[in-house]
């Protein structure tokens, strides 16, 4: 494997079938010149970014920001990806590395940041928010740093980003958009929600959908679908709350759900209120 470029003494660029890699090591590059061979073994870690611009970005960060951060970061997200079980978008090997340096430099200049959503983050996402309490343990091990649990919560978002591609305005938007519903539904109902029921995590995962699609400004095609009239009559007060959740989100997001989108509510509303 030849060095294309050297970031720095620990990571190089080279090719490897005929794709760019990014390849990490301790003092993989030192005494070394661009077209001179790299020692394989000495290569902990290589990455392939699939999007340019990421790539870009990514060779500008590992250039800025010391080893052991990136180290740590490819820990949480290899340890992420095993428990969540899904894929993530390759930016977030930049804004995680980005958001736990720039989070230990407030650590240490008593500037810390309260999260605004952390209420929230613990009870829509609780998957990544275990994550984010593991990730601040790993953090603490590493750089003898203790981060407030807002910082979880931000790492849990930096998660959700990474499994829907957003970035992290839209997530917020979307987190937002979300509990604004459950509270509609909850005091429509008089309820608490049992969190534990599977029908509370498939309304959930529906509202995730739904916030995405509204940020984005997407909708369901839509079309007269004559089961809309039977589940108005069999369900009329999930009904009735999904109006009031369309009339919300007209005037708050000015976004016009279609009659699919409110079938598809009413049901879940039904199944999450039932006792």
């Amino acid at each position: 494997m030849k060095i294309n470029k050297i970031l720095n003494n620990n990571v190089i660029v080279s090719l490897k079938d005929k794709q760019e890699v990014i390849v990490m090591g301790r003092g993989i590059a030192f005494n070394k010149r661009v077209g001179e061979d790299i020692d394989e073994e000495k290569a902990e870690k290589i990455f392939t970014l699939e999007d340019q611009d990421i790539t870009k970005k990514f060779k500008t960060l590992i250039a800025d920001i010391p080893m052991e951060y990136m180290e740590l970061s490819e820990e949480i997200i290899h340890y992420a990806k095993q428990k969540l079980g899904k894929k993530l978008n390759d930016s977030i090997y930049i804004s995680l590395t980005d958001h736990i340096h720039f989070a230990i430099e407030r650590f240490h200049n008593n500037l810390p940041i309260k999260n605004g959503l952390l209420w929230e983050t613990k009870n829509l996402y609780k998957e990544e928010f275990e994550i984010g309490l593991e990730a601040l343990d790993k953090i603490c091990d590493r750089f003898g740093v203790l981060l407030p649990e807002d910082e979880a919560g931000f790492i849990a978002l930096h998660l959700v980003n990474a499994q829907l591609n957003e970035d992290m305005t839209n997530t917020v938007d979307m987190t937002k958009v979300i509990q604004d519903i459950l509270t509609i539904v909850k005091y429509s109902f008089k309820i608490e929600f049992d969190e534990s029921a599977l029908n509370y995590h498939r309304f959930i995962t529906h509202l995730k959908f739904f916030a995405h699609r509204l940020v984005k400004g997407e909708h369901y095609k839509d079309g007269k679908d004559d089961l809309l009239n039977v589940i108005i009559n069999k369900y009329p007060e999930a009904y009735q709350c999904s109006l009031k959740i369309k009339k919300f989100v007209e005037k708050q997001y000015r976004y016009e759900l279609t009659e699919e989108e409110i079938l598809y509510l009413t049901i879940h509303i039904e199944r999450v209120v039932k006792k």
